[in-house]
C-alpha cells in the first residue's frame, strides 16, 4: 500500500493530500530513508514522521487492504516514540 494512502487509513495524517505534502516536503521516512507518496509499505517497516508538532516513529503490524475504523486504526500499528520538536 501506498505510504500515503496508509497514513491515512491509520487516522495518523488528517487528510491523504497532507500524508503526500509531508513526502513531497521530506517529512516522512520509511526504513530510515526519506519516502515519496508512492513508496510501498510492508508489515514490520518502520515509519518516521514530523507532523503537528511531533516527531512520530511507529513500526507498522498489519497492512490492510480495506477500509480500517477508527477505533481499530492503532491495532495497525506500534508506536515506538513520539517527542516533540523544538519551535
Amino acid at each position: 500500500m501506498r505510504i500515503d494512502q496508509l497514513l491515512n487509513k491509520l487516522c495518523l495524517t488528517k487528510t491523504r493530500n497532507i500524508a503526500k505534502t509531508a513526502c513531497d516536503k521530506g517529512l516522512v521516512s520509511l526504513n530510515g530513508k526519506n519516502a515519496k507518496a508512492s513508496a510501498e509499505v510492508r508489515e514490520g517497516d518502520l515509519l518516521v514522521f514530523r507532523l503537528y508538532g511531533f516527531e512520530h516513529e511507529i513500526r507498522i503490524d498489519k497492512v490492510t487492504s480495506g477500509n480500517v475504523a477508527k477505533k481499530d486504526a492503532t491495532d495497525n500499528y506500534n508506536l515506538l516514540g513520539r517527542k516533540e520538536l523544538p519551535n
